[in-house]
């Protein structure tokens, strides 16, 4: 059962992509399948362990390559073992709604996140999660130890991700037909076994079945609900490419020294000198002007050689 839409994170093979959060790994096998090397992070153990068993078997298996699961590790949101920019793609599945300094941990994602990458975030929505909250104060902290802190609105996961650096994209609701079973828990004590209320277990096994046969009529009846009902909000976003240095007309005037045909060729910006001229042609008046700074690389030719002052204009290539 995926949360995250992989065509809108736009997960290619090859990519780098970091699942945080991972629990038993939904989201990484995923990502397995579509060629990613993959990183999954839990602060559970047991969780990272499993992670890493079943990534075992997929890849004796033959469904992934041997090397696909780059790591399972332990990890936490607001403190992770990696590197700045070390992933293509990151999801964070339900996990923001448990951070106590939530903010900390979005700098920790935009950190992690390769400029031009793009991030997907998934948190309760705030409908069905105020309902919970309303129902049952066991549902969520401090009751619930390692429980639900906060409740998101769009709007305030968008500031929070712009805060971080980042820009928001589209963004969609899922898993209408899981709401009214966290209600019903809710209702009855999300303490007690599923088992210990009959109504509670009967809608248990009818999600169960869904997730497992995926029939038409369910898969339908869960889109048509999902913009009001929608149990979890997914949230993308990407982060800015590094701009490349902006292109500046580069000018300058120099003494045409006509002993040895060449030109010193100054920059307008703060007057520094970035290249010889040589080969003056007398029959057509222009020089062309090569960069010391940039390997031999021709940046622009001089124009109009004025004999009364011996000096030329040049005007960089890349700039017109």
């Amino acid at each position: 059962m995926l949360t995250v839409d992989y065509d809108r994170l736009d997960v290619g093979r090859g990519e780098r992509l970091l699942d945080l959060g991972c629990g038993f790994g939904r989201h990484s096998y995923e990502a397995l399948k579509r060629g990613a090397e993959v990183i999954a992070c839990d602060m559970g153990m047991a969780e990272v362990q499993q992670v890493r068993d079943l990534a075992a078997m997929m890849a004796t298996s033959g469904e992934i390559g041997r090397d696909a699961l780059a790591a399972a590790v332990q990890g936490d949101a607001v403190r992770l073992p990696f590197d700045d920019s070390s992933f293509d793609k990151v999801i964070a599945s339900e996990v923001l709604e448990h951070v106590p300094d939530d903010d900390a941990a979005f700098a920790e994602l935009a950190r992690v996140l390769r400029p031009g990458g793009r991030l997907a975030v998934t948190i309760p929505a705030w409908l069905p999660e105020t309902v919970c909250w309303k129902l049952s104060s066991d549902y969520h902290a401090p009751a619930a130890p390692g429980g639900h802190v906060r409740i998101y609105k769009l709007r305030g996961m968008q500031r929070k991700l712009v805060s971080a650096g980042l820009q928001p994209g589209t963004w969609h609701r899922a898993h209408a037909l899981h709401t009214p079973f966290w209600w019903l828990r809710c209702a009855v004590g999300p303490n007690r076994e599923v088992r210990e209320n009959r109504l509670v277990y009967a809608y248990n096994r009818l999600l169960e079945w869904d997730i497992i046969k995926q029939p038409v009529i369910t898969s339908a009846l869960e889109r048509a609900l999902n913009p009001v009902l929608g149990k979890s909000l997914v949230v993308y976003a990407d982060k800015p490419p590094i701009p490349a240095p902006p292109t500046a007309r580069t000018t300058g005037e120099t003494t045409f020294d006509s002993t040895t045909d060449t030109t010193r060729v100054v920059s307008a910006a703060a007057d520094k000198v970035i290249g010889d001229a040589t080969t003056f042609d007398s029959t057509t008046d222009t020089t062309r002007v090569v960069s010391e700074a940039a390997a031999d690389k021709v940046i622009g030719g001089a124009t109009t050689f004025d004999s009364t002052t011996d000096t030329t204009r040049v005007v960089s290539a890349h700039a017109g």
